[in-house]
């Protein structure tokens, strides 16, 4: 069964083309990456996988386990299963990241969630402060990660969860979350490809000015970027075969 569907997804923000014609498909227990350079319209993508309102879909569809979800509204699409760990974070004064945790905490058994932030080596110090208040980069990923995965969803989506990380917190995210997704549905948008070597992803999609210029095997398709860069993509076949 397809998990998510997009097709032919075209948006907008403040008046501006973001997305410009966009065709996903995500099968049920598969975790897709997609890549591409800065300002692609990979966080666009993602962003209106959520439903955040400044992002307006002018043509196109979103399914997500066989329902459009087109207009349905961000609460609506959290409670169906989806949930998203941010690039960048907000600093939230006056809410520890221990209450946070409680409280969407609530779908994962006590033990499981001790046992995460045991493994994500968050202290007893982070849980007690501010969210993300002073927070390292690293830091802010894995608490970022933690609060996603306490939610169980059905479907992750992580943006750039290697940006800004250093070797040592890039190896315990990858190790927590090949373990925590394995058997999940996912996206994760990278612009470094470091945390694909953790989590195996079963297909890649490279994302070029708003549209998903090429897609097929993960290895052909980093390999590919790596020694010819992003703008090949424009030129190469949309399918990269497995």
């Amino acid at each position: 069964m397809g998990m998510l569907k997009v097709r032919g997804l075209r948006v907008v923000v403040d008046g501006r083309s973001v997305l410009r014609g966009v065709d996903i498909e995500i099968p049920e227990g598969e975790i897709h990456a997609l890549l591409g350079p800065n300002a692609s319209g990979k966080t666009s993508l993602a962003q209106t996988l959520l439903g955040f309102p400044n992002f307006k879909v002018v043509s196109g569809s979103i399914s997500f386990k066989g329902k459009d979800i087109t207009r349905v509204p961000l609460d609506e699409r959290v409670r169906m299963g989806l949930a998203i760990a941010f690039q960048n974070p907000p600093v939230v004064r006056g809410v520890k990241l221990r209450d946070v945790l409680k409280l969407i905490g609530k779908k994962t058994e006590r033990d499981k969630l001790a046992q995460l932030i045991s493994e994500m080596r968050i202290s007893g110090e982070l849980l007690n402060r501010d969210l993300n208040y002073g927070f390292s980069g690293g830091e802010k990923k894995k608490c970022e990660i933690l609060q996603v995965l306490a939610l169980n969803p059905d479907f992750v989506i992580l943006d750039e969860p290697d940006s800004g990380v250093d070797v040592e917190n890039l190896e315990i995210l990858g190790k927590e979350l090949s373990t925590a997704l394995e058997g999940k549905s996912g996206l994760v948008i990278t612009h470094t490809s470091h945390i694909l070597k953790y989590l195996k992803p079963q297909r890649a999609h490279v994302m070029i000015d708003g549209k998903v210029a090429c897609h097929g095997d993960p290895e052909k398709v980093i390999e590919t970027v790596s020694s010819k860069g992003y703008e090949w993509c424009k030129r190469c076949p949309s399918v990269m075969s497995d």
